[in-house]
């Protein structure tokens, strides 16, 4: 059965990782489709998210294909038969298609490790600081302004509203320095921070201006682990386009750049740990806080 509109990235996502696990099992695409009876050209069109497949001819692949891991299994049936619908649907005509994948991407991760360099982390932003980023960015293209600062405000439901899943930041200390929503802003922005680092599934750290080493990336990026590390997406953000990546080189690259950058960063927020002996993202926050009152 063909999918209606356009191909959503984790349709894509889930044909690639199909296509990957046949050819590592050494099988074309026509000795595939015999096993489940069907046709060479549709196992490609599978393989490219254009139609769907059901949960036995999906288990019948993965058996011939020799993969045998139950949670892998399990989270790659779930990617397949997924509808593609959430509280994003009532805004898919008036957002880009983008924004939908991230929604989905969103929604399906266990874990989300970010990094950001110029701005704060969508899912941490108050709404004037969402809303003083949309107001220059409108400047330059045409948005719907209005729904798009609604997408941000419900997707930072994921943080509270969905089962545990843990978030991983690290900000560069160069967007908490930014004056360009105004200081009533910043300092609202600043103590949110504060605030949201006290959840128990939410770590930021800070990557100060004087850390020992050179950063390992100057672009922000975000790891999704839907709970199968194998099945991870990468989307990493440029000037004109947004990239996402599913094989497994980028997977650990971008994996492995984070957990560096969390070395080179600051500790955690954590107020209870925090001595006046320590130097620590808190600490750091509060001091830029401080001068923003000043």
């Amino acid at each position: 059965m063909a999918y209606k509109g356009p191909i959503s990235q984790r349709q894509r996502r889930f044909g690639e990782e199909l296509q990957r696990l046949r050819t590592a099992a050494g099988l074309s695409a026509p000795e595939a489709g015999a096993l489940v009876g069907m046709k060479g050209p549709a196992v490609s069109h599978t393989e490219a998210g254009r139609i769907t497949l059901n949960s036995e001819r999906l288990e019948i692949w993965l058996d011939a294909y020799g993969c045998t891991d139950p949670v892998f299994r399990a989270k790659l049936a779930e990617m397949g038969r997924s509808n593609g619908k959430g509280w994003w649907t009532d805004l898919a005509d008036r957002v880009p298609t983008l924004l939908l994948d991230l929604a989905e991407a969103d929604h399906s991760a266990a874990s989300m490790d970010n990094f950001e360099t110029f701005y704060v982390p969508g899912l941490l932003q108050v709404p004037a600081y969402i809303e003083a980023i949309y107001e220059d960015a409108s400047q330059h293209r045409k948005l719907d302004v209005e729904a798009e600062i609604e997408f941000r405000k419900q997707r930072q439901r994921i943080l509270t509203d969905l089962p545990r899943r843990e978030f991983r930041f690290v900000i560069h200390e160069t967007a908490l320095r930014m004056r360009f929503p105004g200081d009533a802003v910043m300092r609202e922005q600043l103590v949110h921070l504060l605030e949201i680092s006290e959840l128990p599934n939410v770590s930021i750290q800070v990557l100060p201006f004087t850390a020992a080493k050179k950063p390992p990336s100057t672009g922000q990026f975000v790891v999704f682990d839907p709970g199968a590390p194998e099945l991870s997406t990468v989307v990493v953000d440029h000037p004109s386009h947004t990239e996402y990546l599913g094989d497994q080189h980028s997977i650990e690259t971008y994996r492995r750049t984070f957990n560096q950058l969390s070395e080179l960063a600051l500790p955690p927020v954590d107020q209870s740990l925090t001595t006046l002996s320590s130097r620590d993202s808190w600490g750091l926050i509060r001091h830029l806080l401080y001068l923003l009152q000043a």
